[in-house]
């Protein structure tokens, strides 16, 4: 084996692939019909962006499209990036436009993190093409993006990479630093890494800083360097929406083991109890509602108890009540009936009160009508809707 030279330069960074050739996993984009791959054959290029999750290839990607498009390659992440940094850029940009017939791509790591204002700073120059803009980002842009920006952009949406392509990843990553992992020891940080090459590589490399003489990596050995799993859940953005979408949809189909599964997974991305436990009381009032009126006493007890209890402990109350939940009976036709009158609401806006239900505390308004004719206890089929709405009926009771 060749002896490995030191450097400081981190091992995903050494083996970032250098051709479309090289490149591992997204073959959706890259392969021989992959729309990078076409439009770089015509020697197009245009403002893409690039949506996916960590480790899945956005930088490296970027970077490859400009070498092979001889572009001028910018790189800002938007964590630290300021206005100005943009207006320097696009002076460059020119520049070089000007001097060498060059375009510029400008790559703007974390774009979601840039606000309304930073991103429209750079809007109007890639409108009119100073700068090719490549924005890399792992939440929706649809979201986190302005519309006129998005709106001159192309979307790309990269795959988490699969155990194939992670696998052909640690092999490199294994081979440039002369080492080799046991196969349990990389079956296991596959699984880690949960589909993020970065992951796969940056935990190779502890191990190998951590036990310098070892060729061969055992599972404990790769256990120690990761010290703890990786889940892919931001609080804050589409991963958090989503997983506790399936979990509320899963109870709606009545199918506890989904629930669970998708509890299980906030529980263990640390995701606040209250707002799980908040989820469970609206979706008892949306789905359950007079099918078991009593479910929402239930519900607001997993709250109050999470509230009181919290974290490890609490987390057996939300699976008592998520199981509940999803066995209980459904009935939405409370719910429906609410959004219908809303409906009429905002369509027919303050219709005039029947004046036998108005209110009547002077001597005036008795004298002018008001509460007149009004009966506590009245035929069931007498209207009680204003009079555009008469006969109008907005809840019907699920079949028994």
């Amino acid at each position: 084996m060749k002896p490995v030279v030191a450097t400081n330069t981190p091992l995903a960074e050494q083996i970032r692939p250098k051709t479309l050739d090289d490149f591992v996993g997204q073959k959706h984009l890259v392969g021989p019909k992959g729309i990078i791959r076409q439009f770089l054959k015509k020697g197009q290029i245009f403002s893409i962006i690039l949506w996916g999750p960590p480790g899945s290839g956005k930088t490296t990607l970027a970077r490859l499209i400009a070498a092979k498009t001889k572009s001028s390659f910018i790189e800002h992440s938007a964590v630290s990036a300021k206005k100005e940094d943009i207006k320097k850029v696009v002076v460059q940009a020119k520049q070089t436009q000007t001097a060498f017939e060059q375009k510029t791509i400008l790559f703007i790591d974390e774009i979601h993190r840039f606000n309304k204002a930073q991103q429209d700073a750079f809007l109007p120059y890639v409108e009119d093409g100073t700068i090719i803009l490549i924005g890399a980002t792992t939440e929706n842009p649809s979201f986190e993006v302005i519309s006129p920006l998005l709106s001159r952009c192309r979307v790309l949406v990269l795959n988490r990479l699969d155990q194939a392509d992670l696998r052909k990843i640690s092999r490199r990553g294994e081979q440039k630093l002369n080492i080799e992992l046991k196969p349990k020891a990389r079956q296991a940080l596959i699984k880690i890494s949960n589909g993020d090459a970065r992951q796969v590589l940056n935990i190779i490399e502890i191990s190998h800083k951590l036990f310098p003489h070892l060729k061969k990596i055992s599972l404990e050995q790769i256990e120690t360097a990761a010290q703890q799993k990786y889940f892919s859940y931001d609080r804050t953005g589409e991963e958090h929406y989503n997983t506790i979408s399936s979990y509320i949809k899963s109870m709606r189909a009545s199918n506890p083991d989904a629930a669970l599964y998708y509890l299980a997974r906030m529980v263990e991305a640390g995701e606040d109890p209250l707002f799980i436990a908040r989820r469970m009381v609206v979706f008892t009032s949306e789905d359950i509602g007079m099918a078991q009126p009593t479910a929402l006493v239930v519900a607001n007890e997993v709250f109050r108890a999470c509230e009181t209890i919290g974290y490890p402990e609490c987390a057996i109350n939300l699976a008592h009540g998520t199981v509940y939940l999803a066995k209980a009976p459904k009935d939405r036709s409370s719910y429906n009936a609410l959004r219908a009158a809303q409906a009429d609401v905002k369509q027919f806006g303050n219709l005039p009160i029947p004046m036998h239900l108005r209110n009547a505390p002077t001597k005036l308004m008795k004298e002018l009508g008001y509460g007149k004719g009004y009966e506590p206890y009245p035929d069931k089929n007498k209207n009680l809707l204003p009079d555009k709405l008469k006969g109008k009926r907005y809840f019907f009771p699920k079949p028994k």
